[in-house]
């Protein structure tokens, strides 16, 4: 076994050198400085206590650095993964108990043991079965939900609910109990974050500041405003007056924990589990292929998941909470320079010396300011434009992408994308099941052949050639057996019917007993079947069959050859299904090894 394979770092490490260990200490600076504001926030969205956000990101970045293979992504609490974990903890107790604490313990082992065996087991393309519009959907809705929940934050009132409708409900209820000390605080940031977020770069480049710099300190906006926000607060004694702040937050390194073994607990919370690994898996390697992609590097998906895996593992024992790459934070520190996970380790160390020294400082932090960074962060996640640009192009995924958001709103995170997944399986299935076939002919002069409705070909009223365009199995089996018995019957006047395997990758047992019935249907009605350009793998599969043996045709290594075959231009250039040796000039190798 290759170490290197299972422990990346080996692979970068000995090449590590001073003019790359500059460029990552730069980058996990300016990321520290943003990861600490969003660490605090996201604690808060996950109805957890602000110092568990910094536990969570100082361990999981050290072993993701380990374990990882993306130079660039940065691993901490985002969050999607974040109000997940709000959703599936908040149904086994109560916000505020050790109880709720212990249960996310429990959900980020749980989430790290179910990544670490789907990456040991090379399962990363599980992840598949999620599709692009249902995965946008979802974020889209998710986006929209963690934005209300904190408003409530920023208006100072009590509200509850963890779906769109309940949030609004509970929200209208207590808009007339707005704290206006607390809604002025929360209103300001909110258009800070936003006027930076829109117009600080261009200003500052027109004032002369290079490009780079420019997008590093309108990122580190969020951190202006929470030390603004906190001086005043704790100037004001507007703590005294009603304003919520974060409050005392113990100061020192994470804590060692041990998740709970109850097996009631493991089996509630293991639906929630699975889906926080799987969107957080998508949403890291969609992040770390895109970024890997621009320097022409590449990463394992498969040994993504074992260093997401670990990471979420060395979370639940060191007091955190479930984790994984995040969009943002990852591109500042793929721009800052970044380049290798060491700049996560030296981020952690930057953290971890947070956590030291700056929890004092964050007592008078409004929550308020969280939510309003919050807000900002997560409204970028809402994408309209996916709608549109969806909608133009297929309806069907679009429905899709409409029902996960929908569900997702009206019932719930994990509801949401259950549905979608389903959805899109369904879909999968029923385009699957009536796949695309095409009467071809021969384009005059050529050896290509092409749909007899869009091109104008040569056909031959004895010899209809039909082209399957997907995979046979148990889905479609049926759909081919009528597609090919009402083309013999549309055409009184056919000898042979080829069928042109080109696109087909695999032959399930319903589909060769398909072929079988086609075979004997078509042979009682005095019309042969021949097939034409099977692919290796499926033909070694093909020639031990009864349906090889009983093939009242040949096998043609292209449907050219058939074409001049059953129209007697040529010698026969197929062979018998089950014979060792094709008729005509050594072709059995390689149509099988095709």
């Amino acid at each position: 076994m290759n170490p290197k394979r299972y422990i990346p770092i080996l692979q970068w490490l000995p090449g590590y050198g001073r003019a790359t260990l500059s460029s990552d200490l730069l980058a996990a600076v300016i990321v520290t400085i943003m990861l600490i504001p969003q660490s605090l926030a996201y604690a808060m969205l996950a109805g957890l206590p602000a110092e568990v956000g910094l536990y969570a990101s100082i361990a999981p970045l050290v072993i993701y650095a380990l374990f990882g293979t993306s130079r660039t992504l940065a691993v901490g609490p985002v969050a999607v993964v974040s109000l997940m974990t709000a959703a599936a903890v908040g149904q086994v107790a109560p916000q505020g108990t050790p109880e709720y604490l212990g249960a996310a313990l429990v959900l980020a082992l749980m989430s790290g043991l179910i990544l670490t065996l789907m990456g040991v087991a090379r399962l990363g393309f599980l992840a598949n079965f999620l599709s692009h519009p249902v995965i946008s959907g979802f974020i889209t809705a998710s986006g929209l939900i963690i934005a209300t929940s904190q408003l409530k934050h920023v208006l100072g009132v009590e509200a509850s609910g963890h779906n769109l409708i309940d949030q609004l409900a509970s929200l209208a209820a207590g808009l007339g109990r707005a704290h206006l000390a607390t809604l002025a605080l929360g209103l300001s940031v909110l258009a800070f974050l936003y006027a930076a977020r829109r117009w600080l770069k261009p200003l500052l480049e027109r004032a002369g500041v290079p490009s780079r710099p420019a997008d590093m300190l309108t990122k580190a906006a969020p951190i202006l405003a929470v030390a603004a926000t906190t001086l005043v607060t704790w100037g004001l004694g507007l703590d005294a007056k009603g304003v919520a702040v974060v409050g005392e937050v113990p100061a020192g390194l994470p804590p060692l924990t041990l998740p709970g073994f109850d097996s009631g607990l493991w089996s509630q919370l293991f639906v929630a589990a699975l889906l926080i690994s799987i969107i957080g898996f998508v949403e890291s390697v969609s992040v770390g292929q895109t970024l890997a992609a621009r320097r022409r590097q590449r990463i394992d998906p498969d040994q993504e998941l074992i260093g997401l895996g670990t990471s979420n593992i060395a979370a639940s024992f060191t007091g955190g909470m479930p984790v994984t790459g995040g969009f943002a934070r990852s591109v500042v520190n793929f721009d800052a320079g970044a380049q290798t996970p060491a700049a996560g380790a030296f981020t952690a160390l930057g953290i971890a010396g947070a956590a030291l020294l700056l929890t004092p400082l964050i007592a008078y932090l409004p929550i308020a300011t969280l939510a309003a960074t919050i807000i900002v962060a997560v409204l970028s996640l809402v994408d309209v434009a996916a709608i549109r640009r969806t909608w133009a192009y297929s309806r069907c995924d679009a429905m899709a992408m409409f029902v996960t958001i929908g569900v997702t709103l009206a019932v719930g995170v994990e509801t949401g994308i259950l549905a979608g997944v389903g959805l899109s399986l369904a879909l999968h299935l029923y385009y699957t099941s009536r796949p695309h076939s095409a009467v071809v002919g021969r384009v005059p002069g050529t050896e290509h052949f092409r749909n007899v409705e869009r091109h104008q070909v040569e056909t031959d009223p004895e010899l209809a050639i039909l082209r399957v365009d997907e995979s046979l199995y148990f889905a479609n089996s049926r759909y081919l057996e009528d597609t090919v018995m009402a083309l013999a019957a549309r055409h009184p006047g056919l000898r042979h019917i080829v069928l042109a395997c080109q696109a087909v990758n695999v032959i399930d047992a319903s589909a060769l007993e398909s072929l079988e019935v086609i075979n004997a249907r078509l042979r009682d009605a005095q019309v042969k079947l021949h097939l034409a350009e099977v692919k290796g793998p499926v033909m070694d599969r093909l020639q031990h069959t009864r349906f090889c043996r009983e093939l009242t045709g040949q096998v043609y290594l292209s449907t050219y050859d058939a074409w001049r075959s059953l129209r007697g231009e040529t010698a026969g250039q197929g062979r018998s299904c089950g014979a060792g040796e094709p008729v005509g000039a050594g072709q059995l190798k390689p149509l099988i090894n095709d």
